[in-house]
């Protein structure tokens, strides 16, 4: 005897609303198995917010088409296209005159105590933000604090004692007297 199974129509409200859930499911899913990696940084956005004055936060990504135009797209969907050399004309300029936020100043100095440390064979200890200092080892043994304020790079011997000023990260390490490491 065969069975017919009677299923009820869903209206174009549940439809959309139905599928609007399921892409919105989809979407979390493949973000947590391989989440995107953003190309551009907050830097980039809040210069890009600047040439096109919106939001650095609306800026999604920016690509070059054919070689002349460039397109920002804007996260609430909007696409908009500029000639490639005004926009690398105005990103010069935006660039020379934002000023540095302090996440990005502490992003450039650890990098910069980073490769001072490799010459110098050297390894630090966790950073203290605030202040952007941290103290410094090699072989296991302690060799000095290493930190950076408005005055500059400075370095001492001990805890408590005079700080001494140099221009790099590099310059302030030698002054504690540290050579530089000799690749074996």
């Amino acid at each position: 005897m065969p069975y017919i199974t009677y299923t009820q129509q869903a209206s174009g409200d549940e439809q959309t609303l139905a599928q609007a859930e399921l892409y919105s499911h989809l979407e979390s899913q493949s973000e947590a198995v391989a989440p995107t990696q953003d190309p551009l940084t907050s830097r980039d956005r809040r210069i890009i917010g600047e040439i096109i004055e919106v939001e650095p936060e609306s800026v999604r990504t920016i690509w070059i088409e054919g070689g002349i135009t460039v397109w920002v797209q804007l996260v609430g969907g909007g696409r908009l296209p500029f000639d490639r050399d005004w926009f690398a004309t105005r990103v010069a300029e935006v660039k020379a005159t934002l000023p540095e936020t302090p996440l990005e100043r502490n992003e450039r100095l650890s990098d910069e105590l980073e490769k001072a440390c490799t010459v110098f064979g050297l390894y630090h200890g966790e950073i203290n933000w605030l202040s952007f200092s941290t103290k410094l080892y090699q072989d296991g043994h302690f060799v000095g604090f290493v930190g950076c304020n408005q005055e500059g790079w400075y370095t001492r011997p001990r805890q408590y004692g005079v700080n001494r000023v140099a221009g790099s990260a590099k310059d302030v390490i030698a002054l504690l007297g540290v050579r530089a490491a000799v690749a074996a």
